[in-house]
């Protein structure tokens, strides 16, 4: 695949992009923005590709079935934790619109900047993004007091999911997360209430926990 548009409709194709704002994302930011120099060729193969510092940047066809299930509105508040290069954070950006913000952890200094830089590319959404370099174990540290989170999403295969992220997310809100080898879908129904469906067959890199070295906006 050459171009974004063959990705694109090529996921439509197989049924996993179906709405037409998870669509309009994935057409209003490009891939090939998000890869390192030498893999700009591969951006649309429909496959992960190495970013660096042993992470990748996931297939589309699994952020698009993620993104699907998130269902992020405009003006959600969202954590985006595993950022790796922006791709995901950039089309949360674009979901939420200009009243929604997007939290951004990514826990590898070296990939903060990679995604920070990658997002320039797109100065309508990046000024809709909070980047956070650091463990997102406790949840999102510049999250504004009495706020609470619409939407987590996570890139990271979880062991289990951190208590931070339960208190975060209001009633009604969503995560979306691996572990085990499955995608997890979680609402919150009350402060102890949640509705958990599982969906098997997807492979991650491993959640990694570390010491919070930076926010910036």
């Amino acid at each position: 695949m050459k171009q974004q548009k063959e990705l694109v409709d090529s996921l439509k194709e197989q049924g996993v992009l179906k709405s037409k704002r998870v669509i309009a994302a994935f057409e209003a930011v490009d891939r090939r923005d998000f890869v390192p120099e030498t893999l700009k060729e591969a951006a649309y193969f429909d496959e992960p590709l190495p970013i660096g510092q042993g992470q990748t940047i996931s297939q589309p066809f699994t952020v698009a079935f993620m993104l699907e299930r998130l269902d992020a509105q405009d003006g959600d508040m969202v954590f985006d934790v595993g950022s790796g290069s922006g791709w995901q954070a950039a089309m949360l950006a674009h979901l939420v619109g200009q009243k929604g913000k997007v939290y951004a952890m990514e826990i590898v200094p070296a990939l903060c900047e990679f995604s920070k830089s990658n997002l320039a590319k797109y100065e309508n959404l990046i000024q809709r993004v909070v980047f956070e370099c650091g463990d997102a174990t406790a949840g999102v540290r510049s999250l504004p007091v009495k706020e609470s989170l619409d939407r987590i999403v996570a890139a990271a295969t979880l062991d289990e999911v951190p208590s931070a992220w339960r208190a975060q997310l209001k009633i009604g809100g969503k995560m979306i997360y691996p572990s085990q080898g499955s995608l997890f879908e979680e609402v919150k129904l009350g402060e102890d209430e949640f509705k958990l469906i599982k969906y098997p067959g997807f492979v991650f890199v491993p959640f990694v926990k570390g010491v919070i070295s930076k926010i910036y906006e």
